[in-house]
């Protein structure tokens, strides 16, 4: 395994690292609240770099995903990248990538993903007529899912049906409705309610469980990123605050307690990145894309939970910005189901396949 960056992935994350850290200010996350930054999400689209998805693969998304949970930046990016791009490219037929791509690369298209099936979407075909419905034929959804990321600002949504199928629904049809759900990061998230809404199947069998580790994959990249930036804040406190004559850095307490964030942190990378690069060497990555989301969800908790303590009483503030990082964080472990649930999926698959 190799993980270096390509020279088009560096080029890329040096690009979103530049973009994100001039425009993702603390400020402007404020005045933002839990709406989009579309000022941010007009550079991001002006830069290609939502288009430059295509070509770097899912290791150049994790690297961007990385810059994202970096800054806490206020777009979709990674949703529209994972649940629009990827998707529609990987999936989609010649009719639907040549539609709706050149929409999702310049950012007039917004993608969120209604992930993972919860059971409560139905499917059934145009003409009425339950089962199984061909890749080709459109269908009509309905059921609600409580909790979609990034709602509020999407003009298209990946939705998982009870049956593993997998339909594109855009939010401005009839059928269609959208409820604003506050979480605990401000996501602009919503809740989606389907009646006998117009969608459009995308893809066959196998698509649901090649998104949804896609998905995972991609989630832990921006979970690296937002325990990097935690860790980076603190380290930063704990060199310049002073605690009875002396930095609280010189604190061996302090010191052993950073060490195990980036530790953490470290582990959540690399298992991403070697999730991704199967994924890109087109090997079978579900198990890795697993052990990714448990790290993301059991390890990412722990590092903003020690990015928010070791700055003392400040990590209190809820105006502070590391504690923008504690929230993300604590909103990626729930998006991937919690660490348990997560850790049970991952041990369920690997008695199913047994001994290599």
């Amino acid at each position: 395994m190799d993980f270096t960056p390509s020279e088009e992935q560096a080029a890329a994350q040096g690009l979103a690292a530049r973009i994100l850290g001039d425009l993702s200010t603390h400020d402007r996350l404020v005045e933002a609240g839990s709406g989009m930054d579309a000022e941010l999400w007009k550079e991001l689209c002006a830069a290609g770099l939502l288009g430059a998805v295509e070509e770097t693969g899912l290791l150049g998304l994790v690297l961007l995903a990385e810059e994202q949970g970096r800054t806490t930046a206020q777009v979709p990016f990674v949703a529209s990248c994972v649940y629009g791009l990827l998707a529609v490219a990987g999936h989609g037929t010649e009719e639907q990538r040549g539609r709706l791509l050149p929409l999702l690369r310049d950012g007039t298209a917004v993608a969120a993903g209604a992930f993972p099936a919860r059971g409560t979407v139905q499917a059934e075909p145009d003409d009425g007529v339950s089962g199984a419905v061909s890749p080709a034929v459109g269908g009509r959804l309905s059921g609600s899912v409580p909790l979609v990321p990034w709602l509020r600002d999407a003009t298209h949504v990946l939705v998982a049906a009870a049956d593993r199928s997998l339909w594109i629904v855009r939010t401005a049809d009839p059928g269609v409705v959208t409820e604003p759900v506050e979480t605990t990061a401000p996501w602009s998230a919503g809740r989606l309610a389907l009646a006998a809404a117009p969608a459009e199947r995308l893809g066959g069998p196998g698509a649901y469980d090649e998104m949804l580790a896609t998905a995972r994959t991609a989630f832990a990249g921006v979970q690296a990123g937002v325990c990097a930036g935690s860790l980076t804040r603190a380290v930063e406190h704990a060199g310049t605050r002073e605690q009875f004559g002396r930095p609280l850095s010189t604190n061996q307490a302090v010191l052993l307690r950073a060490a195990d964030a980036y530790m953490d942190t470290e582990a959540i990378r690399v298992t991403a990145y070697e999730a991704a690069w199967r994924h890109d060497e087109g090997l079978p990555y579900g198990e890795q894309a697993l052990t990714a989301a448990w790290w993301a969800s059991e390890a990412g908790r722990r590092v903003v939970h020690a990015g928010q303590h070791l700055h003392g009483g400040t990590g209190a503030d809820l105006d502070h910005p590391v504690h923008r990082h504690f929230l993300w964080g604590r909103q990626l472990d729930a998006h991937f189901g919690g660490s348990g649930t997560v850790l049970q999926e991952l041990g369920e698959l690997l008695v199913k396949e047994g001994p290599e």
